[in-house]
């Protein structure tokens, strides 16, 4: 059985930078089921399928195969054996990703391989509900926030600098109706795990979350 770190949060609160961290200096494998989820919205995306067709998106699912791998020690994404890892960042995606995630067949389809990553190897597993559905036993529970405004700030700051135009106050308001559909969705909505500790970003360096949780550590 590996040892299992599960970070929980709402979209952009750095969950991703903090256990790619994490995971490197505990020497752990990272997983970031966000991506997951991410690529199967691009199969559905690929399939001119829009977030409201629930049916189509649960008949979509049989012929999807989402896999794992690393190249240089970075987690990549393959959707039926192509590498779209570069696809998973653009912001239909993830409000395709967002939608989908309710929906059941969704999340059965990558609940067995994350569990079975989780058994086999030590890990850093992050997601909207890794503490209190996929790792109920993880050996660490973490749930990393920020403010709405911070990380809407966070994602502003990497689009631009990618050179992506974007609105700041709409990437706030998407990040807001992206909390409350988490949140409030009836399959495994977003919360903190009772036996989770819970740390705030919006003032912290990477560093200082990292170390943070880092301390919780064996």
């Amino acid at each position: 059985m590996g040892y299992n770190i599960a970070i929980d949060g709402p979209a952009g609160a750095g969950k991703s930078t903090i256990a790619r961290l994490v995971a490197k200096e505990k020497g752990y494998i990272y997983v970031d089921t966000g991506a997951m989820y991410r690529g199967l919205a691009v199969h559905f995306l690929n399939r001119g399928i829009s977030p409201e067709e629930t049916d189509k998106i649960k008949e979509a699912c049989r012929d999807a195969e989402v896999s794992i791998g690393y190249e240089d020690g970075q987690q990549q994404i393959y959707l039926n054996g192509e590498n779209i890892t570069s696809r998973l960042r653009l912001e239909e995606v993830g409000n395709m990703a967002s939608k989908s995630s309710a929906i059941p067949e969704v999340r059965e389809k990558l609940l067995s391989l994350q569990r079975e990553l989780a058994r086999r190897q030590d890990v850093v597993m992050d997601g909207r509900d890794i503490g209190t559905c996929v790792l109920p036993d993880a050996d660490v529970k973490v749930y990393l926030t920020a403010s709405s405004r911070t990380r809407a700030k966070r994602r502003y700051d990497e689009l631009t600098e990618k050179g992506i135009p974007c609105d700041l106050a709409q990437i706030e308001k998407d990040i807001i109706d992206r909390d409350t559909r988490d949140m409030n969705r009836e399959i495994s909505p977003l919360r903190q795990a009772e036996d989770a500790v819970l740390v705030d970003s919006s003032d912290m360096t990477i560093r200082q979350v990292a170390d943070a949780i880092l301390a919780l550590c064996r």
